[in-house]
């Protein structure tokens, strides 16, 4: 039987109550990447320089030499940059992604990220792509990034969020039993949890839509208004509908650009605006949402064998003529009427391929 592994049913109709600290309606999370002198660079011993995220659109890697424009770009976000955004952001709950060989690059903007009290996760060891990467290396990656952060912050990190990641990426740092949370989905508005072998993993899922990257991509902000346009909106139908949480994505070379960090300043101010809105780090609200909705096992549907599903699911769904040999997607929600002995549980949704 060919299983089909992904989710495509989430929470459904009617996620769960998020239940935020003084009953807030929104939380907001602000996301400032650390990824200078973490990038591709020869003097890194990576093979090419950097050709992702700059003032260059379209720029291609330069296999085995400096591209000095690049450097240079990426330098401003260290050097300007980031102490643009600290200065906005030093009085607000932040979560850094911390690309653990730029943080011991960096020991001024890492003293300054702890006195202000920001949660610094780990955005992996080096900032570079992982798609094609084995398995073992990329888990050895992971462990000296780990060792490398607690070395140049003080503590281990409690959050993961690689980014160029691979389908194996999520596995891995949950196998490590590290983490209080993984970033590295955009699946849904709130935190859900994922059964990675014996480890029940937390998922806060990150954005790449309501994120500064977008300024350097085809077709994405072109003006801090539209920056500012796009995060507003973003707020008011979150905010409207309760009970969701909203990631805010920034770069140091990139938003901390003078005529960008305006926009980031009006969103701020029109978010602290509202009553119930509930500025939190991404380790607070896995710590919030580990205690208000911890996880429950249940034998899904998409794990059972044929007889075991056939046998749950008689006495709540009818089941059509040939689903033996179909190839076919079901999603569930109440089961009232199932026999004795089904464990799935009620309002729960599902998505199987047999």
């Amino acid at each position: 039987m060919k299983r089909y592994p992904r989710d495509m049913s989430g929470y459904g109709p009617t996620p769960p109550a998020a239940q935020w600290p003084g009953s807030s309606r929104i939380a907001v999370q602000l996301v400032l990447n650390y990824e200078e002198g973490g990038e591709n660079n020869i003097l890194h011993d990576d093979a090419a320089s950097e050709a992702f995220l700059s003032e260059i659109v379209g720029a291609t890697a330069w296999p085995g030499q400096r591209h000095w424009n690049m450097e240079s770009i990426y330098e401003y976000g260290a050097r300007a940059g980031f102490w643009r955004l600290h200065r906005i952001m030093k009085d607000l709950p932040v979560t850094v992604y911390g690309v653990a060989t730029a943080l011991a690059r960096a020991p001024e903007q890492v003293s300054a990220m702890v006195s202000a009290g920001w949660e610094i996760a780990s955005h992996g060891l080096k900032w570079v792509e992982y798609k094609d990467t084995t398995p073992e290396h990329e888990a050895a990656d992971m462990a000296e990034a780990i060792r490398l952060h607690t070395e140049v912050v003080g503590h281990p990190p409690r959050g993961w969020y690689t980014g160029r990641c691979s389908e194996n990426t999520v596995r891995l740092a949950a196998e490590t039993g590290q983490f209080k949370y993984v970033a590295d989905t955009y699946a849904d508005d709130l935190p859900y949890w994922m059964e990675c072998g014996e480890t029940d993993q937390l998922i806060v899922p990150y954005t790449l839509d309501a994120n500064d990257m977008r300024f350097a991509t085809p077709q994405g902000f072109n003006s801090g208004d539209q920056f500012y346009s796009y995060l507003k909106d973003t707020f008011d139908v979150l905010y409207a509908e309760g009970g969701r949480m909203m990631s805010v994505g920034l770069h140091c070379r990139l938003v901390g650009r003078p005529g960008r960090a305006a926009a980031l300043q009006r969103f701020i101010d029109y978010a602290n605006g509202h009553a119930g809105v509930w500025f939190a780090t991404r380790e607070d609200i896995a710590d919030h949402w580990a205690k208000t909705h911890p996880h429950k096992r249940f034998e899904r549907p998409s794990t059972m064998c044929r007889d075991d599903f056939v046998t749950c699911m008689a006495g709540c769904l009818s089941i059509p003529r040939g689903w033996q040999n179909a190839h076919i997607g079901l999603s569930w929600g109440l089961c009232t009427t199932a026999p004795r002995g089904c464990t799935m549980p009620s309002a729960e949704h599902f998505d199987l391929r047999m």
